[in-house]
């Protein structure tokens, strides 16, 4: 198969990073190495490109992409909540940018074997890191309806969530749901019909939201943007694309936070609390992406990103 990603925001993203030459930058989420280019475009042969991904396809094809470039390339299979393990290891205690996009890579949504997509028949997989070993197909075959019922709910904002829950307990007992077309035509038939004929794909928000857990993308976001902040350098940015309400509230809910982390009482004429800030939000409200960018990549359509720098 051969690798095909759009990475999104891509302009904004180097622009707001303010890249140094012999800087040292985390790709988080290296994926198909879009924004990794352009930002080892900008490296003299001193700086340093460190590129994270939890799958092993999307590391050897990135390794390929950018292997001409003079700067210091590093690789790491690890996910973006180990930044601080991964640079340790590597020797590097602080950088001068992070970037972290949280979509799920091109390649990755249009490889069926990866049993990301409802458009194509595969194995229900949706997993980011095949050594996990919870995939979707465990997720649907043996949570429990109350569980899936949840994850349906509050990760894929689902209004039909009960009865999309309530169906696919019903269909597995009578034999495992194997296939992503298999879901997929549940989900249907589950969502009255005039829901159907409206608006985007019925599956998209619970293939959305039984991806989110399989890979535990909301549980380990919040701790990963702390531990991101604690390896920057001061000035050193941060940037963190979203695609999902969810994702963005936590990104803008842990900017405030480390951006004002006072917590005495709002009469108190001076702070007692001792505790000072970490960053300024560079974006205090979301970019999102030019309406070209739409029209040429659909799947840019609900990314939001947001820019903190380290003081």
């Amino acid at each position: 198969m051969e690798l095909k990603h759009e990475s999104v925001m891509l302009e904004e993203c180097i622009e707001n990073l303010n890249i140094k030459e012999d800087g040292i930058y985390v790709d988080c989420t290296l994926g198909g190495a879009g924004h990794s280019y352009e930002i080892c475009k900008r490296l003299s042969e001193k700086g340093t490109l460190i590129g994270i991904d939890q799958d092993d396809y999307a590391l050897a094809r990135a390794k390929e992409r950018l292997e001409n470039f003079s700067c210091t390339r590093l690789y790491a299979r690890s996910n973006f909540s180990d930044i601080k393990h991964v640079l340790e290891t590597l020797n590097i205690h602080k950088v001068n940018g992070i970037l972290m996009d949280l979509g799920v890579s091109s390649f990755q949504l249009d490889d069926k074997e990866r049993g990301f997509s409802y458009n194509s028949d595969a194995r229900l997989d949706m997993r980011m890191d095949k050594r996990n070993p919870i995939s979707a197909w465990e997720v649907v075959n043996e949570y429990p309806q109350e569980k899936i019922f949840k994850i349906i709910k509050n990760y894929g904002e689902e209004k039909f969530a009960k009865r999309i829950a309530t169906l696919i307990v019903s269909k597995r007992k009578e034999k495992p749901i194997d296939t992503t077309f298999q879901l997929s035509e549940i989900i249907k038939s589950a969502i009255p019909a005039k829901f159907r004929r409206e608006g985007p794909h019925p599956a998209r928000r619970t293939f959305q939201a039984v991806r989110i857990e399989v890979n535990n993308e909301l549980g380990i976001l919040n701790d990963s943007i702390e531990d991101s902040v604690e390896c920057l350098d001061n000035g050193g940015r941060i940037a963190i694309i979203t695609f999902h309400s969810l994702e963005d509230r936590i990104v803008k809910q842990k900017y405030r936070e480390m951006n004002d982390p006072c917590t005495c009482p709002p009469d108190f004429p001076i702070c007692q609390c001792g505790k000072i800030p970490k960053i300024k939000i560079i974006t205090k409200k979301p970019m999102y992406p030019s309406e070209e960018e739409i029209n040429n990549n659909a799947r840019s359509r609900s990314a939001k990103l947001r820019v903190a720098e380290k003081i």
